[in-house]
Parts: structure tokens; sequence; C-alpha cells
């Protein structure tokens, strides 16, 4: 079955499903907190395989999904101001902001430019010096840094023309919004591997003790995701939650110090508004006092303020805080679609909405394994 087959060791993934299968005593609900995540367990039918034992929901795992509407409107603004050209990763050229998307500026004349890289940018204002060069920074933990250095390249090679337009997310901070919510269902996480690749996961000690959820760290393989599941049903059928490390490969518990420092003497973390989520108690970064000079809100005269957009369609903050499937909107393929999205979840390659709508025909049940 295709289920199996698609492992590397089919054999491994048979008997990991039969110890959860042989394991709850309930259905429980588990969260995944990673946008890469959420697309291998459909990808690879995992979330149907293990239905009739764990609800998997999944979370605002994608960074370009959390981007508010505010920060688009405002690169779109920089992009058609005489002399700016502004780079963007290639996820955010699609989002709608307010009003419409990077990829809509750029066709009524916005300067925006493609990159791969925040140095990119940087290197990219170097052979440009007549131009104003601003960087679309997104992203949680896992790119943080990349957009660090690239301050501190652009500060080296004493570039007048470089700039960042800030809109870091920071994962933990959402995590503690969704159990603090009325409205959640959630009974433990699989917590994102890449994101504790840098910060370290020694910080959810505090977070499973205060809610009482096992925190399980995983990848993105098919395989680690497994292995996450049934650590996490473990702990919730001993009852004993805790933080338990499935990616040991990649994640430490102190987690890429040098890469922390690097974020500490960059940036600093702030209030942050999550679209979808409002505010955020310290959801997000921004830069230093000493980087000012590379801030494009104030280089340009940008407003802080937050705008209360007039009620989208996307029920995005439903599909991102787990309380419903992507399946379950009403617009969900029919006014929503990749060709024409009502918003980021459909939009991103990490984004629920377009997993679903890319994998949920390929799902199929591991029975019939033998």
């Amino acid at each position: 079955m295709k289920f199996v087959n698609e492992f590397r060791d089919p054999l491994l993934a048979q008997q990991l499903v039969e110890q959860i299968r042989s394991l709850v005593s309930k259905r429980w609900t588990l969260m995944d907190i990673c946008g890469g995540q959420t697309h291998s367990l459909l990808r690879y039918g995992i979330e149907d395989a293990l239905s009739d034992y764990v609800e998997l929901i999944h979370g605002p795992g994608c960074p370009v999904c959390v981007t508010p509407s505010k920060a688009i409107d405002d690169a779109q603004q920089l992009s058609i101001l005489p002399g700016v050209i502004l780079a963007s990763f290639g996820d955010m050229l699609r989002v709608p902001g307010s009003r419409e998307s990077l990829l809509s500026a750029r066709a009524r004349g916005g300067r925006v430019k493609f990159v791969y890289s925040p140095l990119d940018a940087v290197q990219f204002a170097k052979n440009n010096p007549d131009a104003q060069v601003v960087f679309f920074a997104v992203g949680f933990e896992t790119t943080a840094p990349a957009t660090a250095l690239a301050v501190l390249q652009a500060k080296r090679l004493q570039l007048t023309n470089f700039s960042l337009l800030v809109s870091h997310v920071r994962v933990l901070p959402a995590m503690e919004a969704l159990m603090l919510s009325p409205k959640h269902s959630i009974e433990g996480f699989l917590a994102a591997g890449h994101v504790c690749t840098i910060t370290g996961y020694k910080s959810y000690d505090a977070f499973a003790d205060r809610f009482r959820v096992p925190v399980v760290v995983t990848g993105f393989e098919p395989l680690d995701l497994l292995r996450g599941i049934l650590e996490a049903l473990r702990q919730l059928e001993n009852g004993h939650p805790n933080v338990i490390n499935c990616y040991s490969r990649s994640a430490r518990r102190e987690g890429n110090l040098v890469a922390q420092e690097m974020l500490s003497q960059v940036y600093e973390v702030v209030d942050c508004d999550w679209r979808g989520f409002g505010i955020i108690e310290s959801g997000g970064l921004r830069l230093r006092d000493e980087f000012a000079d590379f801030d494009a809100k104030l280089r340009f005269g940008l407003s802080n303020e937050s705008k209360r957009n007039a009620p989208e369609l996307c029920l995005s903050a439903e599909v991102m805080s787990g309380q419903i499937k992507p399946p379950q909107c009403p617009f969900f393929g029919k006014q929503c679609t990749p060709d024409s999205p009502l918003g980021a979840p459909m939009v991103s390659s990490e984004g629920a909405c377009s997993a679903y709508m890319r994998y949920r025909s390929y799902v199929v049940s591991i029975e019939c394994a033998s």
C-alpha cells in the first residue's frame, strides 16, 4: 500500500503504527506546530491511518500564514516608492494584504524582487548603490538568524541603502496563547524541530508543567512523526506529561548558542500582531535601537500602529488554531483554491489548506500492509 511503501523503512513504520494502536485507551488530540509536519502528515497518509486513535490538528506553523496584512500592506507601500526595491522570499508574493498581494503590486509597477536569502538582498544592495533595497524579513526563529546576519553584514559593509521590514514571530508565545484560549481542544504538541535547532527546547519545560501537556520535539520525516506521536500518546496514557526530544540528530536542549547570541545582538522581543490571532505577548522580534538605521519602518516613516481590517472570508484563524480542518471551511476547494486563494493557508507551501488540497486525494489506509 502507498502508506507503507512511501517510508524508507516500511517494517518500522508498520511497527510504530501497531504500537500506537495497541497503546491508546481513548482518542487523544495532538497539534503539530510546524507547516512542514502538517504536509508530511497528509502526504504520507499518517493522519488517516491513525484517525481512530488520535486526532491530529494543525497549528500556526506557517510563518507566511501568520504574517499580518499590515506588514504586507507596508511591503506593498515600499515597493511603489521611487528608488525602492522590495526583496522577498517567493512564498510571500501571493499572500493577500488588506487590499492586494505583492504580486499584484508588482503587476501595477511595484518593484518587487524575489530572493532566496537575505544575504542575496545585501549583495544586491551592494551592487546597486543608487537603489534603496528593503528585505521583507518574515519567519520564525529559524530564519531570524539569517536576517540578523544580513544586518551585521550590511553594517560591516557600511551600506546605507539596505534595510529590513521586520515581521519575525516566536513560536512558544503562540503555543501559550493557544492553550489559554477557552476554545482549544489540544492535549499535546508535536513541537517544531527546526525551530528547536535554534532555540533549544529547555524553555518548553515550564510550558509542559504549566499546562500539563506533553511536548515532543520532532522533525518532518514520516518516521520522525510516528515516533513523536507514539511518545506523546505514551505520556498522555501514563499521565506524566513532559518534554521529549525525538529529533536528537538536529535539536539540542540548549539549541544553537551562536545563533541565539546573534539574535540577542540584533533583535529584542516585543508583543506582536499575528494574522488571525491578534496581538500575542512577546510574540515577535524587532531591531534593537543600535540597528535603527536598518529599520525600514523608521527610514521610510511607516506607522507602527496595527489597523483593524474588514473581516476576511478566509477562516485562517480557525484553521491555524486547530478549531477546524481546511475541508470544514465552506470556501475550501470552491471559492478558495490554489489558483484563486482567499487567504495565506492556501497560498503558502507550508499552509494547512494547501496541504489538504495537494495531498488529501492521495491519503490511503495502512490496512493490508502485509
